[in-house]
């Protein structure tokens, strides 16, 4: 996939128009966290940071795009890890994703920093032996490419209690349609526009339902897709700005001094997103892989505004008027804030769980 990808100008490579995603699913980037018993990789979590990494540093739309492949899919195998009963139609479907490459994205709330990401952006209404789906998604990425559409929705069963159910809407279902969203050129190669669904009818086959006594277990699986979301798309914003402080350092810009401080600030973004990776791979799970994953998304962010400032200045006015290449990944980085949960918004919650979890400062 590297060879592919780094036979396209990076220019072509980012232009809505682009081949990548098709160069990703042929390469079998798709079944990257499908467990081995699906066909897929069922790659751990420092595995998957290290490839988004990669995807990141050749092509920034392709990072971020598949980030939202991937936290899907992992949370729709660990729902169906939980499900009653698969339906043939859903065995089938989940054996696709990684044999034959299909696309996933996403119907949840993402795209307002602070908006959580697992809440439903449509709504489903039962209707016979299935359901009617109404709503919008913008931005989604893979608009373009996806093969199914997925979007958790709550339902309610005769006694009232509540239980999660995920959807997997075909692309290429009636009432689906793709709007222009996407207006800048910066990551237009992820496919983020808007997609619109108008009374899709998504039969029962093809719902992957719970148990609603397993309400704990229900939220575990939303806090892992959240802890995926964080842990994934911080890693493939980092392997942009590698990419940027990596022409730095080929060129010798700048004084050693100022390149060894560059150097220091990738890599302490990227030790970040190792040491959450492990300990998530160890075992750390609910709050405190959530809390690990804030923490390396936070301070990544920063580390990366600061890197990047540092490599335009130090690779200088000819570089940057000399090619569109410099000014799009150091716009490309910037996205990374705008992904929620935006701070603030997630401040009290820190703060109760430092508090309750003292830093080690002996």
């Amino acid at each position: 996939m590297t060879a592919a990808l780094e036979a396209i100008p990076l220019a072509e490579r980012e232009a809505a128009d682009s081949r990548v995603l098709e160069i990703f699913r042929a390469h079998g980037g798709a079944g990257l966290l499908v467990p081995r018993a699906y066909g897929g990789q069922e790659a751990d979590p420092v595995g998957a940071a290290r490839a988004q990494r990669a995807l990141g540093a050749l092509s920034p739309s392709l990072g971020v795009a598949t980030v939202m492949h991937h936290f899907t899919v992992a949370m729709l195998f660990s729902l169906a890890e939980t499900a009653d009963r698969l339906t043939p139609a859903q065995t089938k479907l989940l054996a696709s994703i990684a044999t034959d490459g299909l696309l996933l994205s996403s119907a949840w709330a993402e795209g307002r920093t602070d908006q959580n990401i697992l809440l439903p952006s449509v709504v489903a209404e039962p209707v016979g032996d299935g359901y009617r789906v109404n709503g919008e998604k913008k931005p989604c990425s893979l608009s373009r490419s996806m093969d199914l559409l997925t979007a958790s929705v709550a339902i309610t069963d005769e006694e009232g209690r509540q239980s999660l159910a995920l959807l997997l809407i075909p692309a290429d279902s009636p009432g689906i349609t793709v709007e222009p969203f996407w207006a800048t050129p910066v990551l237009a190669a992820a496919q983020s526009d808007l997609v619109r669904l108008t009374d899709v009818m998504v039969p029962q086959e093809l719902v992957i339902g719970s148990t609603p006594e397993d309400q704990r277990r229900l939220d575990d699986l939303q806090t892992a897709g959240f802890t995926w979301f964080e842990l994934l798309v911080t890693s493939a914003y980092t392997g942009v700005a590698a990419t940027l402080v990596s022409r730095v350092l080929q060129a010798r810009r700048g004084s050693e001094s100022d390149r060894s401080a560059l150097a220091v600030r990738l890599q302490a973004a990227v030790d970040l997103q190792e040491g959450a990776a492990r300990a998530i791979a160890g075992g750390i799970e609910g709050d405190e892989a959530v809390a690990l994953v804030l923490v390396a998304r936070y301070a990544t962010q920063d580390l990366l505004a600061a890197a990047v400032d540092a490599a335009t200045e130090m690779l200088g006015g000819m570089a940057f008027v000399g090619s569109p290449d410099v000014a799009y990944l150091a716009s490309a980085v910037r996205a990374l804030a705008f992904h929620p949960p935006s701070r603030g918004s997630l401040a009290t919650q820190l703060v109760d769980y430092f508090e309750g979890n003292p830093l080690h400062l002996s």
